[in-house]
């Protein structure tokens, strides 16, 4: 029971040891002394808490912020010392946060655990007792038999037993692995490939013994020792044997395999990053302003206890005939009545440290986090989505991105090639309504009957559609007509191929007349016009990276012996001998610079006796057991030269749309773009010149293929220099994952060095956690730049993990990104308004919002600390005990929370279309030292203001009150906390500049809710309150006619000053963000009103007259013209806005 109390709490994980010993169908075995290996379960788990952590957990994260942990000191104190307040003014506002905040954080993390029971609750068939059982998948066991049909995700890791095929074999997408769309084939060992029954796999009896669980998705050792009658067969495993979890079955009907790895333990989980806490910079900030307030209070507290002392050492101050001390209080010790009287201070003054702060801002955060998904510009209408929000944390982080890191295929791409353009015979072809047209060359009649294809055209087209890996749906077969109707229109058939360039070259070759329909045995179908060829595939060259390029000996249907090749042109040009080598060059150059992908395709006639040497050299070198790799490779290069160049293709990975819109936009707010991809280094630079990423104008730099430390770092040296003799051109890095595991193994601060001087970086051929370790090294680096990583594959996930904000794209590789990400888009394109607009809006309401409670506190206390010189320090509290609770829980509190959810400063299409102002709210400028010292002195001014303008206006005064009273100390502390409550609210006014009846009823209403709330608790005698001491205090205040005067004076010499100082920064020094409130005449967008701004020939009562018309309600918030005011005459006065792409701002007054 302990031991399973200590796993759900997360510490005790299950045990390890080196190698893993797997029984298949958990047959373990009778006799000896075994004992059975503990291995996780098979659930997936990306929430952070569980029914017995939560409280103890989220405890522990919520006192961790600085607030939270002094308030419960002070409430701590309060129960133990004898104070001024009572406890329950601490108590009650941190219970009120605790929980708020607790119930917000689990309602998250339940949406976690409910998607996490989707994906563990799957339905499942294991092979258990002779037959099929459906289960679901978090109750699948190490060991058991799984089967899984095609178009199915594996649900863990498996060792293929077999498969609907004869020799074991399936294929395998793992496009949300590691982002590569092309089918890859895997195979069983042939003592089970032959089982292809349940009845036969429930017989099998042998033992699996394999590593231990690593993230390395390429890497997969282990053995299967099978037991058949009286001997023991033992077959090596590799990962041509392992299906990977989140990969998908293609063209396959059904396989069987055992579990291996299941649940957090699977190579997709184990490339996850922990799931961490992640905390914005707004609240680093926070927490930085709370210490220096803690300071402040701690320096008024001493101080205050220090005058008392130095007031008391006069004897007729330090016991007053009034005010005897007992015997205890004479006798007790000096240290121990300073250490009281210092904390009773503390507690007096420790209102300056706003609590309420935190649960405002999750209030803030989790409220303004339904603008997102409720934005109809971030939905996608083709697939039904809309943005998800799984963080609501992070909301203003999105107005603070410095770096993206995108992954390229499902998120900048739409994971479609589609053929654009061919070479054939030194002319350029395109596809035109199903027929080959030679470049210039317009077709009379587009519908009418099929053409011949010349020799050249159809010698092309025929390598093209045998020179492949692609495979055909199994469960497409051919009819009496096979693949051509009576119409001679092709019926569609459903390819799968090695990569997504052959899909797209034998589907456009089948739409122009040479269809390729299947493989029986060794031959190669094709049908050319309908007329059906059949060719003997004798030898396969694979493709390797080294050659760049594949290769297919096939026998024609007149025995001839042709090799047909494809790849790429610097591999395939130099060996040709003949064709138009020259003009192929030049097409294919102009085929790049459109951004398509392009592949050289030639062929060669064997003669008998060339093929007899040729098939000779291949079974040498194919049964070699030394140095097979070597000798296969001179045996291709022997055999791929004295080429016949057919042509070339070009094909294009379709871009989703806007995405070069979208990385322009990004690069003009000041955001850099680095592509991160698993793809192939030609396939990445293709991609990143046609979506904008790379400029044709940029110097691309390349540090790949490196094998060694000295290499490398000589490349880096040579890099850097480069950079600094040609600094006025831009610059783009290209990185594989070899070179980039090198370049920060030992040279990571010059590696830094030469990324940061490039305007773009790409890396390719990265593993998933090579991501997230690029991501940190940014993270890390001493500017500490706020990242954001987006993709869309379970192979993105640790990055999006790892980066400050993560974003899932809702594509076609699965939903591991959505689960795992923070935010989550249809499409990239989205990722513009996610930033520029939402970003922008919620950094400056949250800049403001924190801003403001640090000053609306400041007002609060600082007339507590300087009436303790009025009364001697004698800890006397200026406030009621209820006003000290209530003030920032309900009668300063609802105001700034409408305006952090409802405040654009900022037309949304003002900054969505002009990037450039993003620059303006970068690095934090908004919370920086300034703004908070402007603030805080700010606070402290109006706090001397509200105390000693109610002092020298009431203060002496003895007879003000209507029935002769003398003024008293409940009457003044009400006065200056009147004063106090219509000033700060008065100014959440001034900061306003959206306008809507929300604002108006909260602003204006809380000021009436608290004049309403004064008349009821001090008019009536409670008889729960142990005092009554505001008993008719307030309804005497307002008796007096000097009081009101005092109340309106006050008021007005508090927000003069300020209102002065917006207007002759908004004429003298506007910024950027200023000068856009106002935008081109005619765009039917008006300048957002504000009560501190006028036009020319206006005085600043005529803006206070406009704001009390849109009061009245005759002035719509969103068409100022309609109160008869032309936009010449508006705010401020009239710009000519403009803003060019090359420059930040451009501006005619």
């Amino acid at each position: 029971m302990l031991r399973w109390v200590r796993q759900q709490l997360g510490f005790d994980p299950p045990h390890q040891s080196d190698t893993r010993t797997i029984y298949i169908a958990n047959r373990f075995p009778q006799h000896g002394h075994y004992v059975p290996q503990k291995f996780a379960d098979n659930r997936i788990i990306s929430s952070k808490y569980t029914v017995w952590n939560f409280v103890p957990k989220n405890l522990f994260e919520q006192f961790r912020r600085v607030a939270n942990f002094y308030f419960l000191i002070i409430f701590l104190v309060q129960l133990m010392i004898d104070t001024p307040t009572s406890p329950i003014t601490s108590g009650l506002p941190l219970f009120f946060v605790i929980t708020v905040t607790a119930i917000k954080q689990g309602y998250e993390d339940w949406l976690r655990h409910k998607a996490d029971n989707e994906v563990n609750g799957a339905p499942v068939y294991v092979v258990r007792s002779g037959g099929l059982v459906k289960t679901r998948s978090k109750n699948i066991r190490v060991g058991d038999i799984v089967r899984v049909a095609k178009d199915e995700t594996f649900p863990v890791d498996l060792v293929l037993l077999s498969s609907d095929r004869v020799d074991g074999s399936c294929h395998v997408t793992t496009a949300s692995l590691d982002g590569e769309t092309n089918l890859k084939t895997h195979v069983a060992v042939p003592e089970t490939a032959v089982l292809q029954s349940v009845a036969n796999l429930d017989k099998l009896v042998a033992v699996i013994e394999c590593q231990q669980p690593e993230a390395d998705l390429y890497r997969f050792v282990g053995r299967i020792t099978i037991s058949q009658q009286t001997e023991e067969i033992v077959r090596p495993l590799g990962p041509e044997t392992l299906l990977l979890r989140g990969a998908r079955l293609k063209n396959t009907k059904e396989i069987f395999g055992v579990a291996v790895y299941t649940g957090m333990e699977t190579k997709m989980a184990l490339n996850y990053k922990s799931k961490s806490q992640k905390r914005s910079a707004v609240e680093k900030s926070m927490n930085s302003f709370l210490i220096i307030y803690l300071i402040i209070l701690l320096f008024e507290a001493i101080l205050s206890t220090i005058l008392k002392y130095a007031w008391q050492a006069e004897e007729k101050w330090d016991e007053p005939w009034y005010n005897e001390k007992t015997e205890h209080e004479r006798n007790s010790s000096k240290i121990l009545r300073f250490i009281s009287d210092f904390l009773a201070f503390l507690v007096l003054y420790n209102f300056i440290i706003p609590i309420s702060l935190y649960v405002t801002v999750e209030m803030q955060k989790f409220l303004g986090s339904f603008f997102i998904g409720w934005d109809l510009d971030l939905y996608h209408k083709e697939t039904n989505q809309r943005a998800q929000v799984n963080t609501s944390d992070l909301n203003e982080e999105l107005g603070q991105v410095e770096y993206v890191f995108t992954d390229k295929t499902g998120t900048l791409t739409e994971n479609e090639m589609q053929f654009r353009e061919c070479s054939i015979n030194g002319i350029k072809y395109q596809e035109v309504n199903g027929k080959l047209t030679p470049e210039g060359c317009s077709e009379d009649s587009p519908d009418g009957n099929r053409h011949s294809l010349m020799k050249e055209e159809e010698l092309f087209l025929k390598a093209v559609c045998l020179c492949h890996t692609v495979q055909i749906n199994a469960d497409q077969t051919d009819g009496a007509d096979g693949p051509w109707h009576a119409n001679g229109i092709a019926s569609p058939l459903e390819y799968y191929a090695s990569s997504p360039d052959e899909k797209a070259l034998v589907e456009a070759a089948s739409r122009v007349g040479v269809v390729f329909t299947g493989t029986s045995g060794d031959s190669m179908e094709v049908k050319s016009l309908g007329k059906p060829e059949r060719y003997k595939l004798l030898h396969v060259l694979e493709f390797d990276p080294n050659r760049r390029r594949m290769s297919v000996i096939v026998e024609s249907p007149s025995g001839e012996k042709l090799l047909f090749t494809k790849g790429a042109e610097s591999s395939i040009l130099p060996r040709s001998k003949s064709g138009e080598i020259d003009k192929t060059r030049i097409h294919v150059d102009e085929f790049a610079l459109k951004g398509l992908r392009t592949l050289c395709v030639a062929y060669r006639r064997f003669t008998p006796e060339e093929y007899q040497e040729i098939g000779k050299r291949l079974h040498e070198a194919r049964t070699a057991l030394q140095q097979r790799e070597e000798r296969l490779a001179d045996v291709f290069n022997f055999i791929e030269r004295d080429l016949e160049l057919l042509g070339a293709t070009g094909v294009e990975d379709k871009l989703q749309e806007k995405v070069q819109e979208t990385i322009e936009a990004l690069r003009l707010a000041g955001i850099k773009v680095w592509v991160l991809t698993g793809d192939k280094h030609e396939t990445a630079v293709s991609v990143s010149l046609s979506c904008g990423h790379f400029h044709r104008t940029m110097n691309i730099l390349e540090l790949v293929q490196h094998k060694s430390d000295s290499t490398c770092a000589e490349q880096l040296r040579q890099l850097a220099k480069r950079i600094k003799e040609d600094h006025v051109i831009q610059h783009g890095l290209v990185v594989d994952g070899t070179s980039l595991s090198l370049a920060l193994r030992e040279h990571e601060k010059l590696f830094m060095e030469v990324c940061k001087n490039c305007s773009a970086v790409l890396c390719c051929r990265m593993a998933p956690l090579q991501k997230a370790k690029v991501v940190r090294l940014l993270k890390t680096s001493p500017e500490k730049p706020i990242t954001l990583a987006i993709g869309d594959g379970a192979n993105d996930v640790s990055m999006i993990q790892e980066a400050h904000v993560g974003i899932g794209i809702m594509g076609k590789e699965g939903r591991q990104a959505v689960r795992n990400s923070d935010y989550a888009i249809a499409r990239f394109k989205f990722l513009s308004k996610l930033l520029f607009v939402h970003g922008h809006f919620y950094y400056i309401r949250i800049a403001t919002l924190v801003q403001y409670f640090f000053y609306k506190n400041v007002c609060f206390i600082t007339p507590q600390f300087l009436y303790q010189f009025f009364c001697l320090f004698s800890q006397q509290t200026l406030y009621d005990s209820v006003y000290l609770t209530l003030y920032n829980i309900c009668f300063t509190s609802l105001p700034v929370l409408i305006y952090s959810l409802f405040e654009q400063h900022v037309h949304p299409h003002v900054l969505q279309s002009k990037p450039v102002l993003y620059r303006d709210i970068s690095k934090n400028a908004h919370l920086g030292f300034k703004p908070f010292l402007y603030w805080t002195i700010l606070g402290f001014f109006h706090a001397f203001v509200f105390f000693y303008g109610s002092y020298l206006l009431m203060g002496e005064d003895t007879s003000l009150l209507g029935n002769g009273q003398m003024f008293g100390n409940w009457t003044f502390g009400t006065l200056v906390f009147t004063v106090m409550v219509i000033t700060v609210t008065m100014k959440m006014a001034l900061e306003t500049h959206f306008w809507t009846w929300i604002n108006h009823f909260v602003t204006w209403g809380s000021i009436v809710f608290y004049f309403i709330f004064s008349l009821f608790y001090g008019g009536i005698i409670w008889p729960f309150l142990h005092t009554q001491d505001m008993y008719f205090v307030f309804v005497q205040l307002l008796s007096s006619g000097s009081a009101w005067f005092a109340i309106i004076l006050i008021v007005v010499a508090c927000l003069f000053i300020d209102v002065v100082k917006k207007v002759l920064y908004r004429h003298l020094q506007p910024t950027s963000t200023e000068k856009a409130q106002l935008t081109e005449a005619g765009s039917g967008i008006n300048c957002l009103d504000s009560m501190c701004c006028f036009s020319d020939g206006e005085t600043a009562c005529t803006s206070v007259r406009r704001m009390l018309e849109r009061l009245m309600g005759r002035c719509s918030p969103t068409r100022v013209n309609r109160c008869g005011i032309s936009l010449t005459s508006l705010c401020c006065r009239r710009f000519s806005y403009k803003l060019e792409p090359d420059e930040p701002a451009a501006i005619d007054v």
